[in-house]
């Protein structure tokens, strides 16, 4: 008996351990990464039809053998790449959209639902399949709904679309949108490169309106800066010229208003360039199916609009430089006139000087001789009597005779004087006399001297003789 007994005992306690054994194996735990998906007899929802399915994120659950089995759904991401090309937009262009969608199984509880009665079972690369087919179709509608410039300016916006109409139906079989990338938009017929072309154009010639502008201000701040100091020192020299600082007001003022007109002109010439290029933008629009000629005319106004700001730059610096070298210019003459100016008041102060100075020398002249002017005079020729007298032997000395021939008769027709003698009075006569070349000069030669000159007569008489 006791052998029966322990022999029924351990084959209860096989049974329970095999019962146990049977019930862990049953019992099975979710991963974080996988939807455990128990199908069979599950039992009804809340409106009281039967379940095709019961999911589970998380936690765990016990498998009734027999009634029930189970599966796990994959919850990792799905990367599908979708090159969408000659896409027909809201304006009939086609355009090329390759983008990549990112989707996985979703763990809301009712699209866990859909995802277990319509992925259950299927390979990640069905389910890779048939979302791709689902995106496809989507995107292509939400082009279709959708102008070019919306899609490629407003790409926001585009995402909001495209995602909100692919997880709609991709909710459907049970899977949610992760991620969309649109990595690039491409047409056919060029019209985004067009405006792409058009933006950076414009971005350019705002940067270059921009640095023209600074330019502008710089040049126009520098010279308001010079005139200001002109006039400053044109009003601090006015207390000693004044007609120098009235020149200056005016030069100023007239700077001034010429500066206004450049840059009434510049403001004129760059409204004209903003209303061309809305003209041009406008017409763009309006020949959207024309797209090549619309590049053309695109291109046409960007170089129009470089060569018209490069012109007015090189306007603006050809202007500053004829203004730097008419400063210069002037201020170069400005120094030469002071140099002129310097030089003949310094040669008329030696002048004076030379004058002061021979007035002095005179004066004092005057009182050796006792302020007697004829003395003096006297004391000044005796001084120049030694030149004067070379003066006239100078007068004969340069006259050559090689040979004199005279025939003297010892008398001339009853005449005391012999032709030796009349030959040697005329050479004395040739030198003019002093006393007539002091009448001549307005003088009168002083007695001494006059007495000298009788007494030479004398003495050629007596030669003759």
């Amino acid at each position: 008996m006791e052998i029966q007994v322990l022999v029924a005992v351990c084959c209860i306690v096989v049974i329970l351990m095999a019962t146990l054994i049977v019930v862990l194996s049953r019992y099975r735990k979710c991963p974080a990464d996988k939807v455990l998906v128990i199908y069979g007899k599950v039992g009804s929802d809340k409106n009281g039809q039967s379940r095709s399915a019961k999911c589970i994120h998380g936690g765990a659950a016990f498998i009734i053998p027999v009634l029930q089995s189970y599966q796990y759904l994959d919850l990792t991401p799905i990367s599908i790449s979708v090159d969408l090309k000659n896409a027909l937009s809201k304006q009939n262009i086609r355009i090329d959209v390759p983008s990549r969608f990112t989707v996985g199984i979703s763990t809301e509880v009712g699209i866990m639902q859909n995802a277990a009665e319509r992925l259950l079972g299927l390979k990640l690369s069905e389910i890779q399949e048939l979302a791709k087919d689902i995106i496809f179709g989507q995107l292509r509608l939400v082009i279709a709904t959708m102008d070019i410039e919306e899609i490629n300016t407003d790409r926001d916006k585009f995402l909001v679309a495209v995602s909100n109409n692919v997880e709609i139906e991709l909710k459907k079989i049970g899977l949610r949108l992760i991620n969309v990338n649109i990595t690039d938009i491409n047409d056919e017929s060029g019209y985004i490169d067009a405006l792409g072309k058009e933006a950076a154009a414009k971005a350019i010639n705002d940067a270059k309106k921009s640095v023209a502008e600074k330019n502008r201000d710089g040049e126009i701040g520098q010279a308001n800066a010079h005139r200001d100091q002109r006039i400053q020192v044109a009003a601090a020299d006015a207390r000693a010229i004044d007609g120098e600082n009235t020149a200056k007001i005016e030069v100023a003022q007239s700077e001034a208003k010429r500066r206004e007109k450049e840059a009434e002109a510049l403001r004129l010439a760059t409204a004209a360039e903003a209303v061309q290029a809305a003209k041009a933008k406008q017409e763009a629009y309006v020949a959207q199916q024309e797209a090549e000629e619309i590049r053309a005319q695109l291109e046409k106004a960007t170089q129009q609009a470089d060569v018209i700001v490069k012109a007015e730059i090189e306007k603006e610096q050809a202007e500053i430089r004829a203004e730097a070298e008419a400063e210069v210019m002037r201020r170069k003459a400005r120094g030469e006139a002071d140099a002129i100016f310097a030089k003949m008041e310094a040669e008329a102060r030696g002048a004076k000087e030379i004058l002061e100075q021979q007035a002095e020398g005179i004066k004092s002249l005057v009182e050796a001789a006792g302020n007697n002017p004829d003395a003096a005079v006297k004391l000044m020729i005796a001084d120049k009597l030694e030149e004067l007298t070379k003066i006239q032997v100078e007068a004969i000395k340069n006259i050559k005779i090689d040979k004199v021939t005279v025939w003297d008769s010892y008398g001339n027709q009853g005449e005391e004087k012999t032709a030796t003698a009349h030959f040697l009075s005329g050479m004395m006569k040739a030198i003019p006399p002093m006393k007539d070349v002091w009448e001549q000069a307005g003088l009168e030669l002083p007695d001494f001297l006059g007495k000298e000159l009788v007494i030479q007569e004398k003495g050629d008489k007596e030669l003759e003789q």
